[in-house]
């Protein structure tokens, strides 16, 4: 599968989850961080809720980055079931600081115009 990745806002910290796994025992931690970016249709706002998992990287989140940066965010989709529901989840891997002015953005293209001089008569 290729890089999934998108640009956008970040609009809103969740807050952080924690507990301990059943079977090992261990102590996890989640948090998940909300980005939006106008990349919808006809440029509407699309929002997209990311999570993180573990300490290091929860602590990381909101020491580097807070509400309102502009950042790139790779990541993983997964789906999991229960009980015949299945819940689908985005995983962030990796969050950078996005450069606005150096970003692609996509407009609506010039619309073709035909010169009549390259007219062909077949």
């Amino acid at each position: 599968m290729s890089e999934l990745t998108i640009t956008g806002k970040i609009k809103k910290f969740l807050p952080t989850e924690s507990g301990v796994a059943k079977g090992s025992g261990k102590e996890w931690q989640k948090r998940s961080f909300i980005v939006s970016n106008d990349g919808g249709y006809e440029g509407k706002e699309q929002i997209f809720c990311f999570e993180l998992f573990g300490q290091e990287k929860v602590e990381n989140l909101t020491k580097f980055n807070k509400e309102g940066d502009n950042v790139k965010v790779s990541f993983n989709i997964g789906t999991n079931e229960w009980k015949d529901k299945y819940f689908t989840s985005l995983s962030a891997w990796r969050i950078e600081k996005a450069d606005v002015s150096s970003e692609a953005v996509l407009s609506t293209p010039e619309p073709f115009v035909p010169n009549p001089a390259d007219d062909l008569p077949f």
